[in-house]
């Protein structure tokens, strides 16, 4: 029997650098899941942290490495609805719970904002900080500063 060439790229047959990379994107972590479905394998790449990163961004994406691997293992759905039900509770409701609902929004936006910032293009800057600075205004608002 004829083996067949793994047609991927050497780089992208690499295991992921990060040792939680490593187990959900290997077969660690993409057996199946107790509600019966599977788990999504991590996107291919050579890189889990920015090269060269030092400091706080060093820290923080060391620290972020399980959050972003969980969230990624989430149903997709999951997601982005907590975070629109988070963000009409902090329309609907005018006082101090409206601002926390959507000071949690900002935090998640701007922790993202911030991973992602290395990647970014001139237009995706932009967004984010727009984003940010709405979102900032809106709690405010929420906790009575105008």
């Amino acid at each position: 029997m004829a083996r067949q060439r793994d047609s991927r790229s050497p780089a992208a047959r690499r295991a992921p650098a990060h040792p939680l990379a490593r187990n959900a994107g290997a077969g660690g972590g993409a057996g199946p899941r107790r509600g019966g479905g599977t788990r999504r394998p991590l996107p291919p790449g050579e890189q889990f942290f920015t090269p060269s990163a030092t400091g706080l961004r060093k820290e923080l994406e060391r620290r972020s490495a399980a959050p972003l691997v969980f969230l990624f293992q989430l149903p997709r759905w999951i997601l982005p609805v907590v975070l629109v039900v988070l963000l009409l509770v902090g329309f609907a409701v005018p006082s101090w719970p409206g601002g926390l609902a959507a000071l949690a929004v900002l935090a998640f936006v701007a922790w993202l904002a911030y991973m992602s910032w290395p990647s970014l293009g001139l237009k995706g800057r932009l967004l984010r900080v727009a984003a940010a600075a709405f979102l900032i205004l809106l709690v405010l608002d929420r906790f009575g500063a105008f």
